[in-house]
């Protein structure tokens, strides 16, 4: 019998149901109410967040058990939701700059933070692709929001078809799991890939999932979309996609590989390992050579996604809640930049190479050392929240004596740090340019100053973090 309990999906509930209304507001007032419909989209996932806070995290199953709130899922919802309300207020007043305030973008933003919530309380493989797809038709289409653009429409087309290929290719895994298992729920699943035999078309199709989600989180070999789709993307978008869906997907492969696949370890964590490796050596390198702002921030993602992939593999309660810490901190640093990246404008255009940051020091000393902190956190530099980030990770491979992985993830930070380090010193040492625009709107100062409180304050409380996810950790396997 189906259980109609509907209260966990209390959350994506209300953000259908506000999403469904915005849009109808929008189709019969247009493009005229599209700020306070984004706006609205701000307090739609405030709201929401607060209804995830005040909820049971009892990991009760729902919906003839494809899906549960467990405390795992909750604590992402929380910062899943964080991260669209920081997105959502810094594209605001981008989209009026750039001349594409429509009603669309908040809705198109809603229903992918919808599909994002879903995925990280899945517990059947429908659920999770249905999931999946609702979050990846709606960014597909966000990544061409600039219908106009040349570049915004080559970004869509290739993260739409690169998005469809890695789509197949999990659709194709989940049947091979379905023949090997004959279910599609994760507890079943679970079952038989810890039995003493197990089938070879399960090990396949774990595979062929990890490759799709691979895709999702832009790690190597699959990150072939993220430089493009980065640069191409509205820098609103390329903001939603730096901040969000990687924590989202990353949740979800968690959810993946310490509930159903957990005894399938040995097999996935040879996977897992050369897609860090990879993913740290191409994003320390290939950003050497980037002068674009946006490009150099899709090569730091691979990267960060990379040592984040550290935690998976030690295969410990004390890595996934350093590879939660870690995605957090990721999370803030990259809200903070994007925060300073859509204030860099001269008349009617954004300044997107490094070279012209030159002498921002001098015109604008605020938003320089602003950015000079969350570059040195990006680095790793004590004691800010990202040196704590990459401690905690490396702590992890250390307990699991991966020592090989600790040592590329120190050498390849040591590697990233150059790019970092460039962008404050053109800022601070190379000769001032034109000025920039002084317009930057209250959101962005908002947005910023959260970062940096983050950033800055971490050190004198990082106890109270690591201790949420230490108790979300400790229930992931009771759902």
């Amino acid at each position: 019998m189906i259980d109609f309990n509907l209260i966990p999906l209390l959350p994506e509930l209300f953000l259908a149901l506000s999403a469904m209304g915005l849009l109808m507001v929008g189709a019969f007032h247009g493009h005229s109410v599209s700020k306070v419909l984004s706006w609205f989209g701000v307090g739609t996932c405030f709201i929401a967040l607060i209804i995830v806070m005040r909820i049971d995290w009892s990991g009760v199953l729902v919906l003839n058990q494809m899906f549960a709130l467990s405390p795992f899922a909750a604590v992402m919802k929380m910062f899943i939701l964080l991260g669209l309300m920081a997105s959502l207020a810094l594209s605001v007043r981008y989209l009026i700059e750039e001349n594409m305030a429509r009603f669309e973008y908040p809705v198109l933003v809603l229903f992918a933070g919808i599909g994002m919530l879903l995925m990280v309380s899945a517990e059947n493989m429908l659920s999770l692709y249905m999931a999946l797809e609702l979050q990846s038709l709606s960014l597909y289409v966000l990544a061409a929001f600039r219908r106009t653009g040349l570049r915004s429409s080559e970004a869509g087309v290739k993260y739409f078809s690169l998005g469809a290929l890695s789509s197949g290719m999990l659709l194709f895994g989940i049947s091979l799991i379905y023949g090997a298992s004959g279910a599609l729920d994760f507890a079943s699943i679970g079952v038989v890939a810890s039995s003493a035999d197990v089938p070879m078309g399960m090990i396949v199709g774990m595979v062929f999932i990890l490759a799709g989600l691979a895709f999702k989180i832009s790690a190597v070999p699959f990150h072939m979309w993220t430089p493009d789709v980065y640069q191409g993307a509205p820098s609103s978008v390329t903001a939603l996609f730096a901040i969000v869906p990687k924590l989202a997907a990353m949740g979800l492969l968690i959810k993946l590989l310490f509930g159903p696949f957990y005894g399938l370890a040995i097999e996935w964590t040879q996977v897992i390992y050369v897609l860090s490796i990879g993913s740290m050596i191409v994003g320390a390198f290939a950003g050497l050579a980037q002068q674009n702002i946006k490009r150099l921030l899709a090569y730091s993602s691979i990267g960060n996604m990379g040592y984040a992939l550290i935690g998976i593999v030690a295969a410990s309660p004390d890595g996934v809640s350093a590879v939660m810490l870690y995605l957090v901190t990721y999370m803030f640093m990259t809200a903070g930049v994007f925060a300073i990246v859509m204030s860099m404008r001269r008349g009617d255009l954004m300044v997107l190479q490094i070279k012209d940051l030159a002498g921002l020091s001098k015109s604008k000393p605020v938003l320089a050392y602003a950015m000079a902190i969350l570059m040195f956190s990006m680095s790793g530099i004590p004691p800010l929240a990202g040196f704590f980030g990459k401690l905690v990770v490396f702590q992890a491979a250390i307990s699991a004596e991966l020592y090989i992985l600790a040592v590329l993830g120190v050498l390849t930070s040591v590697v990233a740090a150059f790019y970092y380090l460039r962008i404050i010193k053109t800022m601070f040492f190379d000769e001032l340019d034109d000025m920039l625009n002084d317009n930057i709107p209250l959101a962005r100062h908002v947005v910023l100053g959260v970062s940096m409180a983050f950033i800055v304050l971490f050190v004198f409380k990082p106890s109270g973090l690591m201790e949420l996810f230490d108790a979300a950790v400790q229930n992931l396997f009771l759902v």
